[in-house]
């Protein structure tokens, strides 16, 4: 059959069905191709999470020796702190060097311990202020902004306000 046999419209409709032939495949790789990109992204993503728990130090903890310090006074009375406590820190230098510079350390910590009042470390929130404040003064004494970051928390094993 030539082109003149055929009814009007019958190419147009080929055209046609080609175009969205052609449509629905674009879309489709482009589906596809986000769908694998994502894929590739989750999968990098993971593996960057497991490399991070790798790298993760392990911890160990420094025992500090029995605090007892005057506090200061909110009604004229005597009061006294007995604190222990525990730092834990990532294993690296700077468990030698607090260990090194213990002295200096323990002198940092009464000097903070004896300017509190009661009523500022007897409630949950100061005792939590007060570890923060514990962690700042340690840090003071380590000479590298790298290990600073390695001092992780403060136990406190024993602590009586009397």
């Amino acid at each position: 059959m030539s082109e003149a046999t055929l009814p009007a419209g019958t190419g147009n409709k080929k055209k046609m069905i080609l175009f969205v032939l052609i449509g629905v495949l674009s879309v489709g790789a482009g589906i596809g191709g986000t769908w694998y990109y994502m894929k590739q992204q989750q999968e990098e993503g993971s593996e960057v999470t497991v490399e991070k728990k790798k790298k993760k130090k392990p911890t160990t903890f420094i025992k500090l020796e029995s605090f007892t310090v005057n506090l200061q006074s909110d009604d004229r009375e005597p009061h006294y702190l007995q604190v222990e406590l525990s730092l834990k820190v990532n294993e690296s230098d700077a468990v030698k060097i607090i260990e090194d510079k213990k002295p200096e350390v323990r002198n940092q910590i009464l000097l903070l311990l004896s300017s509190k009042k009661p009523s500022e470390i007897n409630t949950l929130e100061g005792k939590q202020k007060l570890s923060e404040d514990i962690i700042q003064a340690v840090r003071s004494k380590i000479d590298s902004e790298e290990l600073e970051d390695d001092i992780l928390d403060v136990l406190f094993t024993s602590f009586i306000i009397q």
